[in-house]
């Protein structure tokens, strides 16, 4: 049995609300959060996967965990890449529940983290980059894991992707924490024509050593990818080529990798 902790703690790190339970705990927060509010989860085995709910407009996650984690309740600029509903009012539920094995070893995307955020860590997967447009939150790297795929627009939520600020040196990184399966990649690339370009080519390397290029076209549809089965625990997304149309600005929207956990 893996005991389980949630807690939010108020910008004076006092603990505010507590939720304990084996295998599964349930937190209702019946109050507003204020400004430099956190969440913390903690359980008593690390190396597990876990479905986490930080919040029950936003849903659930099948996380890896590999020790605390920390979630940081938004407020301002750096929430308006989600949900108007999300960490709003005063009545929230917070949840968390360890995976079943059948759970963990389905065919699925492995890349999908709705709670991911800049400098997140123990809790994969987790997208990083080397550059988001004016560090805004409508153009950070979790953007592209957060299950959103509306490519039509750019700017607040629902319309958050991944923005390179015109770099051609852009790279986004997508650390699952653990080793994996996978064999398939889709790409959301964003489609606000005729204000965005987009990528008529892209790379991937591998935490194995393997890389590959693939060629895209210009259209709404996802971009599916299929490869041999790679055993990994990251891959990179670089070298994009865009097209030559004036517009200088590409970006992605989501990216989903699927395959199997080990």
């Amino acid at each position: 049995m893996s005991e389980l902790c949630l807690k939010i703690i108020d910008a004076d790190r006092r603990t505010v609300a507590v939720g304990k339970g084996e295998n599964e705990v349930n937190l209702v927060f019946s109050q507003e959060y204020k400004e430099g509010d956190m969440i913390l989860f903690e359980m008593s085995e690390t190396g597990r996967y876990v479905w986490l709910q930080f919040d029950d407009a936003l849903g659930k996650s099948l996380v890896y965990l590999t020790g605390m984690a920390f979630y940081q309740v938004p407020f301002g600029e750096k929430r308006i890449n989600l949900s108007p509903k999300a960490f709003c009012g005063n009545r929230h539920l917070l949840s968390a529940r360890v995976a079943k094995d059948f759970e963990v070893a389905a065919y699925r995307n492995l890349a999908i983290n709705v709670y991911d955020q800049s400098g997140s860590r123990n809790v994969y997967p987790h997208a990083e980059a080397n550059v988001e447009t004016r560090g805004e939150a409508v153009f950070a790297a979790q953007n592209a894991i957060d299950g959103v795929t509306v490519i039509q627009c750019h700017g607040e939520w629902p319309y958050a992707s991944w923005g390179i600020n015109k770099q051609p040196d852009a790279q986004l990184k997508i650390d699952f924490g653990t080793k994996v399966t996978v064999d398939r990649i889709v790409l959301y690339t964003r489609a606000d024509f005729p204000h965005d370009n987009w990528w008529r080519q892209v790379s991937f390397s591998f935490s194995d050593g393997s890389s590959f290029e693939w060629t895209l076209e210009k259209n709404e549809n996802p971009h599916e990818i299929i490869f041999e089965e790679k055993q990994v625990t990251w891959l990179k997304m670089h070298d994009m080529q865009k097209s030559e149309e004036p517009s200088p600005f590409p970006a992605l929207t989501q990216i989903e990798v699927y395959g199997r956990s080990m």
